[in-house]
């Protein structure tokens, strides 16, 4: 895979990200759309800056807009400008917010720094910091965030937005304080359990994080719930991709995170405290704190490293999921040659390897939640037929999609995305939503030849 198939944004450390966003009395974030930052690439590009929301223009965040002078006439047009502070290349520019009452609502924030735009992935980020007021004045400061990047994971752990988010203002103190809260709950509970000396029995309670099945069964379970269905049938669902991703992305996430926060902070409190309360001393707990940093470090490695393995196998289990709800015919994790197994065969291995068999009678699915997993490695999974690779993934670039496209094979992924303005599948013409795989790929086009074979109940 060529690196320049995903490409490299703005260099934002998390450090810096982490800096301005600490200081910052409100942030505004939104996920750009393609028009957002290709303007900047574009010179024949219509937009010259970021569309901002109507909510967002007037929600108090930005400077209030005025009148512009217009001696020849015309529809009003209301603007500010106001200086933005750009820090990853210390620049200050002044901008200009401006809505043009002739076409509706619609509001720009233009005269940029066009460089910090360019080249970034889809579904990137801008982060606006609005200080704390300075001698009556606030001071604004901006950066991009590439959806690529660590920082993305950082907002989203911080201020606890969903997969369907846009666009918002955050009061950073208030979502500190709300993360600082739910882990020093657990803590105190913790701190009580080792002055009762009861910490052993209250960390075999909540040391454990659930396998992946379990967890994703219990995500599975909340989505239904939350919705009023008894399964996850993709020909019952008017989105089926949506469901996945809202599961996979936002409610197992959420779980996770919880359980994660209770057993890691189980396995430093043992690491810094102990089991024994009577033998601890706050000079042997910040000595501790020194002696015990490699496990402490090796600790929040693993965390780092099991959210990944984690995420990737869960989005399997509940794809396979929609296809037992939905009674599709199919083997998972089968090994066809030289030790390759593919995620799903369907409808089954037999048919599959059967050399007298036409192309379209069998397919390979696999799941990749990000395609930066070397999404190359599934193109050796298929024998003479189609290959189909499903995906949450909303920032993969152009580039990428046309080479998976010579490769033959085909992207699926959620109906928002396939339409999102912030990704680049809409005009793709190898890339469908789960709903049109189920519906028109498997029940139309597959459905006939394999009822054809008795492979259907």
């Amino acid at each position: 895979m060529h690196d320049d198939f995903f490409t490299t944004g703005p260099d934002t450390s998390l450090d810096e990200l982490i800096a301005v966003i600490e200081g910052a009395e409100q942030v505004y974030l939104k996920k750009l759309s393609l028009n957002d930052w290709q303007w900047s690439e574009n010179p024949l590009a219509h937009q010259g800056g970021v569309y901002i929301p109507q909510q967002d223009r007037d929600g108090g965040f930005f400077p209030s807009l005025g009148l512009k002078d217009r001696p020849g006439g015309g529809a009003p047009i209301r603007e500010i400008w106001f200086e933005l502070e750009w820090p990853q290349v210390a620049r200050t520019k002044t901008a200009r917010l401006v809505h043009y009452t002739s076409k509706g609502q619609e509001t720009h924030l233009t005269n940029l720094v066009k460089d910090q735009f360019r080249g970034v992935n889809p579904a990137s980020f801008l982060v606006i910091a609005r200080d704390r007021l300075r001698a009556g004045e606030p001071r604004f400061r901006a950066l991009i965030v590439d959806s690529n990047g660590a920082g993305v994971d950082y907002l989203r752990d911080l201020f606890r937005f969903d997969s369907a988010f846009i666009s918002g203002c955050f009061v950073p103190e208030i979502a500190a304080k709300e993360s600082e809260d739910r882990v020093l709950d657990h803590v105190e509970q913790a701190v009580l359990a080792w002055r009762a000396g009861t910490l052993e029995a209250f960390a075999g309670a909540h040391a454990v994080i659930p396998g992946t099945g379990q967890l994703a069964a219990m995500a599975q379970a909340a989505y239904l719930e939350a919705n009023g269905q008894s399964s996850l049938d993709p020909f019952a669902m008017e989105a089926p991709g949506d469901a996945v991703m809202q599961i996979s992305r936002d409610i197992e996430y959420c779980l996770f995170r919880d359980f994660e926060l209770r057993a890691r902070s189980m396995e430093l409190v043992r690491l810094v405290l102990g089991m024994d309360s009577t033998s601890m001393s706050v000079e042997r707990a910040l000595r501790a704190l020194i002696t015990e940093f490699p496990r402490i470090d090796k600790v929040l490695l693993s965390a780092s490293q099991q959210r990944k393995s984690r995420a990737g196998k869960s989005f399997e289990l509940h794809i396979e999921r929609m296809l037992k709800d939905g009674r599709v015919p199919y083997e998972a994790q089968v090994v066809i040659e030289s030790k390759k197994r593919p995620d799903f065969v369907l409808p089954d291995f037999r048919l599959y390897a059967d050399s007298g068999r036409a192309r379209e009678e069998a397919l390979v699915l696999s799941a990749k939640t990000t395609l930066r997993e070397r999404w190359k490695q599934v193109h050796g999974e298929i024998r003479d037929c189609d290959l189909y690779l499903a995906t949450v993934d909303e920032n993969v670039a152009a580039a990428a999609i046309s080479e998976m496209g010579e490769a033959g094979i085909t992207l699926v992924v959620p109906e928002s995305l396939k339409v999102s303005d912030a990704a680049v599948y809409r005009q793709q013409t190898n890339v469908i939503s789960f709903g049109e795989f189920f519906t028109l790929h498997l029940r139309r086009d597959r459905y006939p030849l394999w009822r054809t074979r008795g492979l259907l109940t």
